[in-house]
């Protein structure tokens, strides 16, 4: 065994890989163990020492010392003990030197494939460590590959020994966005999943975190806690909306977001390549937050449900598909970020409600809705 190099070895898997050398010489002590006892079947208690910083590495059996011998795998005479140790009781245990270790070619290739696999352990390990400290944060990465079958995009994240590679699945990419091989692109860093193959980090261009993040390293006074982000929704692609609350009553929360002349807002939208944003001030009142959230429309009046979980809205009738929204999108969003149901109904129909209701009140009490169903 050429100690010198095992040690340079190791030097050299910490510095070009970052893989602590104590974690590696656990599997190479493993390997020398296994291919002795490959090659010596009768060996039962086989240990390596290691002192780093002396740089050695030792193997030795240990053997009970015994009366007479029954297994010489494991027991060693007195008299054999005694020219080892010196002074030695029976039942003691001996350390017995391992020198000038040849193995065979097959434990040799055994010891070396559980070293193989240590390092790849070790790199599984130092990923799922690395990049599961960083979930729900923006990462840059830079497009590797496309999946010409599903669509799936690989991406590089990270650079040197911490770079690897994430996962861009069709279901997390934008609709409509061009992605090709070398581009970079900001991804949401979703999850980072232990497999059999390793650790596979999950990313996302879709999901309402990535806005949220864009706008933390944008807008200081988000990132300081002045200017809180309550809630997300989104479309990815084409619209969001996002609800702020400030916690210095001198801060517009909306016009940090928007910043000088807008260009913090631009920032985020240029990274989202386009997607809309509106951006509307939270309140603990419901019905204010809602006529908020239905922004760009205005909003005549919101009737709260008793059951505290919907409402209606009145608009102006000609502001009624501006509300809605193309495809119901602007109320659906709406609906999304507040967590209410919304029924929205133009202020015509408020106006009948109102006629009928006057009707009913002025009608003799013979003419009422139960004489007339009679």
């Amino acid at each position: 065994m050429k100690v010198e190099e095992i040690f340079a070895a190791l030097d050299m898997l910490e510095k070009e890989k970052g893989i602590p050398q104590h974690y590696m010489m656990e599997k190479v002590t493993q390997a020398l163990v296994n291919a002795y006892k490959h090659d010596h079947p009768d060996a039962e208690n086989v240990i390596v020492r290691v002192d780093e910083e002396k740089r050695t590495l030792k193997m030795y059996l240990q053997k009970t010392v015994v009366d007479e011998v029954e297994n010489p795998g494991s027991e060693i005479s007195r008299a054999d003990a005694k020219a080892i140790a010196g002074s030695i009781g029976v039942g003691e245990t001996v350390s017995i030197p391992v020198d000038n270790v040849d193995f065979g070619r097959i434990a040799a290739g055994n010891g070396k494939q559980i070293i193989i696999q240590g390092l790849k352990e070790a790199e599984r390990d130092m990923v799922y460590n690395q990049f599961s400290s960083k979930e729900h944060e923006i990462l840059t990465g830079t497009v590797t590959r496309i999946d010409p079958r599903n669509g799936n995009v690989s991406l590089r994240i990270g650079t040197g020994t911490e770079a690897t590679d994430a996962l861009l699945s069709i279901s997390e990419q934008v609709p409509g966005e061009v992605l090709t091989e070398g581009m970079r692109c900001k991804v949401y860093m979703v999850e980072v999943r232990r497999g059999t193959r390793g650790a596979q980090v999950m990313v996302s261009r879709t999901h309402p975190g990535l806005v949220k993040r864009l706008f933390e390293l944008e807008v200081p006074e988000i990132h300081d806690g002045i200017v809180e982000i309550r809630n997300v929704a989104r479309e990815a692609g084409s619209r969001t909306k996002m609800s702020v609350l400030s916690r210095d009553e001198s801060i517009d929360p909306i016009g940090a977001c928007v910043g000088p002349k807008g260009q913090r807002v631009a920032a985020v939208v240029d990274a989202l390549n386009g997607e809309k944003i509106d951006i509307i001030k939270f309140s603990e009142d419901p019905a204010e937050y809602i006529a908020a959230a239905l922004a760009p429309a205005d909003v005549v009046d919101v009737w709260m449900a008793d059951d505290g979980k919907g409402c209606r809205v009145i608009v102006p009738d000609d502001q009624l598909s501006l509300a809605i929204g193309k495809e119901g999108q602007n109320a659906r969003l709406a609906a999304r970020l507040t967590g209410y149901k919304i029924d929205i109904k133009p202020e015509s129909y408020h106006d009948e409600e109102e006629d009928l209701e006057e009707t009913i009140e002025d009608a003799p009490a013979e003419e009422t809705s139960e004489d007339a169903e009679e």
